[in-house]
């Protein structure tokens, strides 16, 4: 048996009506152990929260952003160091500099919804 993809979800909240709670939620049911990171957060639906992408222990697989560019600008550093190579930039947090950004730190972002990219619809959440 392997052991399920680790995706760190930016921007996980405890609100179900946000979509980083809604992201954390369908990742979950389709069985990726899930990290929430936000750094207003002690959990997140039960799980432990980390304040940064660089307090995760152990390798990431994914990253799904769902904030704002001028946190998003930041987080992709980190992102960068943890040497994430698969990272989602989520309607919304996929403003042209934070996709630069990225680009600049050989990050190459997909532009999608990533709910629906692991095959979930974000109204069932």
């Amino acid at each position: 048996m392997t052991a399920p993809r680790v995706v760190a979800i930016i921007g996980a909240s405890n609100d179900r009506r946000k979509f980083g709670n809604k992201a954390l939620r369908a990742f979950r049911h389709q069985g990726y152990r899930v990290i929430p990171v936000n750094p207003h957060e002690k959990r997140v639906e039960g799980i432990p929260a980390v304040p940064s992408v660089l307090d995760i222990e152990g390798p990431v697989d994914m990253a799904t952003f769902y904030v704002q560019p001028d946190v998003g600008l930041s987080v992709m550093e980190q992102v960068a160091t943890k040497r994430i190579s698969e990272v989602w930039l989520n309607p919304g947090a996929d403003d042209p500099d934070v996709v630069q950004k990225a680009r600049s730190l050989g990050v190459e972002p997909i532009l999608a919804c990533s709910i629906i990219g692991i095959g979930e619809n974000p109204s069932d959440y």
